[in-house]
């Protein structure tokens, strides 16, 4: 009798430490990325989430819980992302899925996340079908979309009135969408513009001589150009030895985020029209603190990465306090209308098309000290630079 007492009791003692135990466990988020293929922005977005996570770990997690990140490198391949995407919701048992870079992984792990029923935060990838033509209930997307930043040039673009464009872009997912965008809007506020010339290099592979040739010799009043990282910087040293930049005004996608624009050096080419990110003159409180606890945190300044990979945690934190756990129905219903506080300030994420409202800075380059800086800049809400509601609903077809 006693013996038996005496097992009950250690029985009921170990399902009392298990369910301790099962309430204190961390909440387990699967983290992918490009590493590897993009270090320029991923190494900043990296120390970016792991700050965000430090801090909110350190204030007690959520809801009692600490968040645990599962990362792993994608390669930047989207046959690559879902393999390791499937791993961490197989073997890693992770409660959500955060990260990619690129358009097309970010695309192929929606697409993951939509038929195992998990939700998955894009950071990164700008594809205005990963909320539109392809958007599930699974996926949200943190910055703003393509085109979104491309609307977010097309005031300055069309109070030049330059009628001859010419336009430059990597041939895949994001530069393809930047391309339309900016050809479809411009044209709508500008009906008399020409499209002289497109080149589509391969993301990686510019022939840069080749690439200012065609241009110079479609002679374009002004060019749009989506190019970015290695790419960029071979256009502007090999455009600034040719002249091809005199006289021309050029826009650029991306071009004044930190992670680009740094390398240039004295190359930057003055006067261009970007979207980025001028991490030393943004003034406001939340950034601020951003800015100290980063520096604290790293002894470097912070990139346009940095600030996406703090509010995609900071997101996943408010997400999944929410929703009062890791249940997949209650954090989609939580992260509808979420709202985050980030460095630049409160995002939401629209019920409509799961798009946070994360606006960018869009100003002009210039040269300080033998380096290149966004001057006369603006942040723009990135709410005011979608299209109207019911244009969405057509683009949603899910």
């Amino acid at each position: 009798m006693n013996m038996r007492r005496t097992l009950l009791t250690l029985a009921l003692a170990a399902l009392c430490t298990t369910g301790t135990a099962r309430a204190e466990d961390a909440i387990r988020i699967g983290e992918l990325n490009s590493y590897k293929a993009f270090p320029a922005f991923l190494e900043p977005y990296r120390k970016g989430w792991t700050l965000a996570l430090e801090e909110i770990n350190a204030a007690g997690g959520v809801n009692g819980r600490k968040i645990e990140v599962i990362s792993r490198d994608d390669n930047g391949n989207p046959g690559d992302a879902v393999r390791v995407a499937e791993e961490l919701v197989s073997r890693e048992q992770v409660s959500m899925l955060m990260g990619t870079f690129a358009s097309n992984v970010g695309l192929a792990v929606s697409d993951l996340a939509k038929q195992r029923k998990l939700p998955f935060l894009a950071a990164e990838p700008l594809s205005d079908k990963l909320t539109w033509e392809n958007g599930n209930r699974y996926t949200f997307r943190l910055r703003a979309s393509t085109y979104m930043q491309t609307a977010m040039l097309i005031p300055e673009a069309a109070a030049l009135k330059k009628k001859r464009w010419a336009l430059v872009y990597p041939n895949y997912e994001y530069g393809q969408s930047a391309a339309n965008a900016f050809k479809k809007l411009l044209k709508a506020r500008q009906p008399d513009v020409e499209f002289v010339l497109e080149q589509a290099p391969p993301l990686g592979k510019l022939d840069a001589g080749a690439t200012v040739q065609a241009l110079s010799a479609a002679k374009p009043d002004a060019i749009f150009s989506a190019l970015f990282g290695p790419d960029l910087a071979k256009f502007v040293r090999e455009g600034n030895t040719r002249g091809l930049f005199r006289g021309r005004e050029v826009f650029n996608l991306l071009g004044g985020e930190p992670e680009y624009l740094d390398p240039l050096k004295d190359e930057t080419p003055a006067g261009w029209y970007v979207t980025g990110y001028p991490w030393a003159d943004i003034a406001s409180p939340e950034h601020k603190r951003f800015l100290a606890a980063y520096q604290k945190r790293w002894s470097d300044y912070p990139r346009l990465g940095s600030v996406v990979g703090y509010s995609a945690m900071q997101s996943v934190a408010a997400a999944m306090k929410k929703a009062g756990g890791t249940d997949t129905e209650k954090v989609i219903a939580a992260m509808k209308g979420l709202a985050v506080e980030t460095p630049f300030g409160k995002v939401t994420y629209r019920a409509i098309d799961h798009q946070s409202t994360m606006g960018a800075y869009v100003g002009r380059l210039a040269k300080r000290d033998g380096k290149g800086v966004m001057v006369d800049w603006v942040y723009r809400d990135g709410q005011s630079y979608l299209p109207p509601d019911d244009e969405v609903k057509k683009l949603r077809i899910e």
